[in-house]
């Protein structure tokens, strides 16, 4: 029985993901220039699976794989890719491969495929289109960046306000192309401004005669196209949205957004301020050694000067530690607790600025929660390491100085946590990209001076 478990646990981990060893067999495969073999080991895998394949191995195999393979491409593939090894792929793939994979995109995908590319490149993508495709990228792109302009979708299912649900039937029956994914029917009135929409459930469960005003969903509201990209994804996790009408400067309908392409906006933001706390920029696993090296020296520079400041605070008490050993052996204990709390309040506080949870509204309502925690944490942690302190270096006086410590520096890294990324995000600047280091700066120079300028106070 258990046997018949760990096999069916075995399975069930292989269907997420990449199995290591079939990775392998692809890579054997690509070394004996086995097209057929290649073939087969590909032909079942999702095209995020096959992108993960093309990230996973090194750049010639990956040349190798795309040229034995090339036929295999479809669009689905390539916007599936990694930004930093989309563009060799692309370079690679036969002219008449490339066409037929970006053929197969919404004019949203192909924006999202050829926007970071090289300008030689992404005029390879385009000469590949429709050029009433082609039209439709190119205006996209005039959009700014980030923009809900570049991240709607053309190709958009509409109906007169007017309409019935047999008329709409009707249409959707007999149109020659339709998106390959949508979630409802548009209402326009005929100056070409959206007016509500009709899930296709309402559409396909009401009789013919009904009104397709009479179906519409409470949910509908439009989006502008100079909206930041950030603010298309809250609304959509805010209100529940499936999808929403973008409209131009003078309210025309110019595009749709779906909710796949909102969420993904989420997850990559998401993914930036983990990357970016952390000190690491944007990178991935594919960038090269210089390019990760040229994200890293910058925060590596700062956090090196904040910690000569904190190194500069312990020099004006060497005489302290000079006498009193113990304080040199304690005091990292200090900044270290500090630091760890200090990073707990930032990522809340991070997320929540994301989130718009954090507010004017309710900002001194959270600092007050994190200046008690501070406290409380600090209260429980100073019993325990004023007791170490006694006990190590049989003092009782360098136990107090070390709990009194304790407590200064937890509630300041409550403080710090929230408070500074507050005010980086009030002058304009990614809390989460400069936050980190100005917090461990706070902590550790507050814990190095509460602890060593009350053992200044108290010991000598």
């Amino acid at each position: 029985m258990a046997e018949h478990v760990q096999d069916n646990a075995e399975r069930e981990e292989d269907d997420y993901g990449l199995d290591p060893r079939l990775v392998q067999s692809i890579r054997e495969a690509i070394d004996a220039g086995n097209a057929p073999a290649i073939d087969t080991l590909m032909e079942p895998l999702h095209a995020a699976d096959i992108a993960d394949v093309l990230e996973q191995i090194d750049p010639d195999e990956r040349r190798d794989l795309v040229r034995l393979w090339s036929k295999g491409f479809d669009g689905d593939i390539l916007s599936e890719l990694d930004e930093a090894i989309r563009e060799d792929v692309i370079e690679a793939l036969p002219h008449e491969v490339l066409t037929e994979a970006v053929r197969e995109l919404d004019s949203d995908d192909v924006v999202d495929l050829i926007e970071d590319l090289e300008e030689p490149v992404q005029e390879r993508i385009l000469d590949a289109l429709e050029v009433s495709d082609r039209v439709a990228v190119e205006q996209s792109l005039t959009y700014p960046e980030y923009s809900a302009g570049r991240l709607m979708q053309r190709e958009v299912v509409t109906a007169p306000e007017y309409w019935t649900v047999g008329e709409a039937i009707d249409f959707l029956r007999n149109a020659k192309e339709l998106p390959d994914q949508f979630y409802h029917v548009i209402l326009v009135d005929p100056r070409w401004h959206p007016v509500g929409y009709v899930t296709l459930g309402k559409l396909l469960s009401s009789k013919r005669a009904v009104k397709l005003t009479e179906i519409t969903e409470d949910s509908f509201r439009t989006i502008g196209v100079m909206d930041e990209e950030g603010d298309v994804a809250y609304a959509f996790n805010q209100y529940h949205l499936i999808s929403a009408p973008v409209v131009d400067e003078d309210g025309r309908l110019a595009g749709v957004i779906t909710i796949d392409d909102a969420m993904a906006v989420l997850d990559e933001e998401h993914e930036e301020d983990i990357l970016r706390l952390a000190g690491v920029g944007e990178g991935s696993l594919s960038d090269s050694v210089i390019e990760t090296t040229q994200q890293r020296i910058p925060w590596l520079a700062v956090n090196l000067v904040t910690a000569i400041v904190a190194s500069f605070v312990i020099a004006q008490f060497e005489d302290v530690i000079a006498r009193v050993v113990a304080l040199a052996v304690l005091m990292p204990i200090v900044a270290s607790m500090g630091g760890n709390a200090g990073t707990q309040a930032l990522t809340v506080a991070v997320r929540a600025i994301a989130t718009r949870d954090l507010t004017g509204s309710n900002l001194w309502r959270v600092v007050r929660r994190e200046v008690l925690v501070g406290v409380v944490n600090g209260i429980v942690f100073a019993l325990v390491m004023g007791a170490v302190g006694w006990l190590w270096f049989g003092s009782s006086w360098i136990g107090a100085v070390l709990a009194a410590a304790m407590v200064i520096n937890l509630v300041v890294a409550g403080l710090a946590g929230i408070l500074v990324p507050v005010a980086l995000e009030r002058a304009g600047v990614d809390p989460a990209l400069g936050s980190g280091a100005f917090v461990t700066t706070v902590t550790d120079v507050v814990g190095f001076f509460a602890f060593l300028g009350l053992a200044a106070l108290v010991l000598l």
